[in-house]
């Protein structure tokens, strides 16, 4: 079998680094795109695209032949629609049909992408024992990549599946072509649109750095084990901070209580279900708020050889990349 890696999500931010990667290491790599998916972030990436989709076990098996190693990194990352369902059967459904593929055509190695998002947040950063239910869990996407990530353990566990899970927190940096939430509240906020926040908290870390922890899993990684791939705790009011810095703008100072924002938020979905535009403010968003969403990249750090950079080196890279493409004007 040739060195073929075959990513999934390559027009996306996180899989075409991930594809990205693994050219720069010299694997072939073979990308699987949707027919209408844009093709703007593998632009100039030696790569072989082929047209399929993550949900249809037949086309990702086509996909597959030859191939040593999947990385299946997409997802329908949507933080609202007007389904909330169909955001959970199209990550249940990718993740069953990709792995059973892969399961189908030998695949040496998989790394499955899954997310903190699955975690269960609590008062400090939390490590990969702190697991969710479907019940605790909240929001849409968060149920979905919860349920797809069990799947996959099924899989590992029942069908030998030959899968290392990781999961990414919060990336940031070039070529965040949607942008994803984070990618918008950086846009928002560097051209002056983000006046007030609420007290929160991520973990941000570099893009690339997130995709050399998905080759560091495919070296290193022990089957059926999840590590995390984060960066920096960051409270959403020193990220804003950052970015004001970074942009010469006058940082926001005002400090929301979440109880009043939640008429706004129904309000924007409200609209959002008649344009069927993903709105800015979402009732789930405000819920999650109340949480510091901290993680510990402990394990993949002793495990795995993980070692992401300063968070505001990913922050400087995606305002250069928004400011170039033209997103801050």
């Amino acid at each position: 079998m040739s060195d073929i890696a075959l990513v999934t999500g390559a027009s996306g931010f996180v899989g075409s680094a991930v594809a990205r990667a693994l050219v720069a290491r010299g694997l072939r790599v073979r990308v699987v795109l949707r027919a209408n998916a844009s093709r703007l972030n593998i632009a100039g990436v030696d790569c072989e695209p082929v047209i399929g989709d993550m949900r249809d076990e037949i086309s990702m098996t086509a996909a597959l032949k030859g191939a040593r190693y999947l990385f299946h990194v997409a997802a329908d990352y949507r933080l609202w629609a007007r389904d909330p369902g169909e955001i959970e059967r199209n990550n249940l459904a990718g993740a069953r049909a990709t792995m059973g593929a892969a399961l189908k055509c030998g695949v040496e190695r998989v790394v499955y992408t899954s997310s903190v998002a699955a975690l269960k947040p609590g008062d400090s950063a939390v490590d990969e024992t702190s697991r969710h239910t479907p019940q605790s869990v909240i929001g849409a996407y968060k149920r979905s990549k919860l349920v797809a990530e069990r799947e996959v353990e099924r899989l590992v566990r029942d069908e030998g599946l030959a899968c290392v899970i990781v999961a990414p927190s919060t990336p940031i940096g070039p070529r965040d072509i949607k942008p994803t939430p984070t990618g918008r509240v950086i846009v928002e906020a560097a051209t002056g649109r983000m006046p007030a926040f609420v007290d929160t908290g991520l973990n941000l870390v570099h893009v690339d750095d997130v995709a050399q922890g998905h080759l560091l899993a495919l070296d290193k990684g022990r089957i059926g084990e999840n590590y995390i791939l984060g960066g920096t705790d960051v409270a959403l009011e020193t990220m804003l901070g950052d970015i004001a810095f970074l942009s010469g703008r006058r940082a926001p100072s005002l400090k929301l209580p979440r109880a009043p924002l939640f008429p706004l938020a129904w309000a924007a979905e409200a609209f959002a279900r008649v344009t069927g535009k993903e709105p800015f403010l979402t009732a789930d968003a405000l819920r999650m708020s109340r949480y510091r969403m901290f993680f510990s990249s402990d394990k993949a750090v002793r495990e795995l050889g993980y070692a992401p950079r300063p968070y505001k080196e990913g922050l400087t890279d995606a305002l250069n990349w928004f400011g170039e493409n033209g997103y801050l004007k």
